[in-house]
């Protein structure tokens, strides 16, 4: 049976953070609200959540895993930047976008395309996400909780408990969520590649391309 946190949206009190943080630590798997929708996480070297997390949304290896940061400078750490490629991420984080790009070495190979060696990464703008990055201090490894058959992200934090309560080990209410993904960007050759469309708007990166 997992825990239910209600954190303040806005104000999100430190003590919960920290608790959450502590189950994260452990081991735990953990949905949480960003700026597109809920998503689930976990400690990104964690094999054993990871694959937990694999098998809830049904994912295979060639899944495109995602290293929520709390800053450019932690993504820059995790993902290699070039110049150009800076500039843009720059201009849309923190913000609904997942952009991937080659991974460097830092990332766990068990999170890693197995043909092209790349991780998503992205910037949340959301209090709780941020105040959840900040505390663990590290990225947090995350898919969007879209569970199998389903086209759309999970919005209801009461509904995501009646579904999720025994497979989770904790649910973090922080609110009504979206009901889209976030937008995911292609920079691995350096030109924008929209590879979905979600909440973020795609057209300055089409533009750009």
């Amino acid at each position: 049976m997992s825990q239910f946190f209600q954190i303040h949206p806005e104000n999100p009190q430190p003590r919960l953070i920290k608790q959450a943080v502590d189950i994260i630590k452990k081991g735990g798997v953990v949905i949480y609200p960003t700026d597109s929708s809920y998503a689930l996480g976990c400690q990104m070297g964690d094999k054993h959540a990871i694959e937990r997390i694999k098998r809830l949304r049904n994912l295979d290896d060639k899944h495109n895993f995602t290293l929520m940061c709390c800053d450019l400078s932690q993504l820059g750490l995790f993902a290699k930047v070039e110049t150009g490629v800076f500039r843009l991420l720059k201009a849309h984080t923190p913000g609904p976008y997942t952009f991937i790009l080659n991974a460097t070495r830092d990332v766990p190979r068990l999170l890693l395309h197995p043909k092209r060696r790349t991780i998503g990464v992205r910037v949340p703008s959301h209090p709780i996400a941020l105040a959840l990055l900040e505390e663990l201090g590290e990225p947090l490894m995350s898919v969007t909780l879209i569970l199998p058959g389903e086209k759309e992200p999970m919005e209801d934090p009461y509904e995501i408990r009646d579904a999720l309560e025994k497979q989770v080990d904790l649910i973090i209410d922080g609110g009504f969520g979206g009901n889209k993904a976030s937008t995911v960007i292609s920079l691995i050759d350096l030109e924008p590649d929209v590879v979905r469309v979600g909440c973020g708007d795609p057209t300055p990166f089409m533009v750009e391309a």
